[in-house]
């Protein structure tokens, strides 16, 4: 494993102008997450539960433990594909405004390997954010998660 004096930590970040218990709800509630990000899940987020996302077009899931939940102000989740934390961190900023920080981190493998995962992370995170903004501020679904890869959709 690679020696590092600093871990790669992945941050996104992303000002929502919508009330903060909408922006978290959108990450708690599969049915609006699943506009933006995943296809489907086996449930809502809640603390102490592992719950199924599944991204099908690509033929893929994860099932991620669900460590901590803090209404309106933070997500802990561990990923059952890679071990890796994924915190969400919601602050009001002004009337009907969220800062919202997702920070992922404990990423494995040789210094290759870790760096390609943090790069994909942020991208992914990134685009995640992008996605809910559109959605939550503009009602548009952008298709980003279905649309970054179009030929590596399983059924193709």
């Amino acid at each position: 494993m690679a020696e590092w004096n600093h871990p790669p930590v992945v941050k996104a970040e992303m000002l929502i102008r919508r009330p903060v218990e909408e922006v978290f709800e959108a990450f708690i509630d599969p049915a609006i997450t699943a506009r933006f990000w995943f296809t489907k899940a086996s449930g809502k987020l809640e603390a102490g539960k592992r719950i199924r996302w599944d991204w099908e077009m690509y033929g893929v899931w994860d099932e991620v433990l669900v460590k901590e939940i803090e209404p309106n102000k933070r997500i802990l989740i561990e990923s059952s594909y890679d071990g890796t934390l994924t915190e969400w961190t919601f602050a009001v900023r002004a009337d009907r405004e969220t800062f919202v920080t997702i920070t992922h981190s404990g990423f494995a493998g040789s210094g290759d390997e870790i760096v390609n995962q943090a790069i994909d992370s942020m991208g992914g995170y990134t685009m995640v954010l992008c996605g809910l903004k559109a959605l939550l501020e503009h009602n548009v679904t952008l298709n980003l998660v279905a649309d970054k890869a179009p030929d590596a959709h399983a059924n193709r």
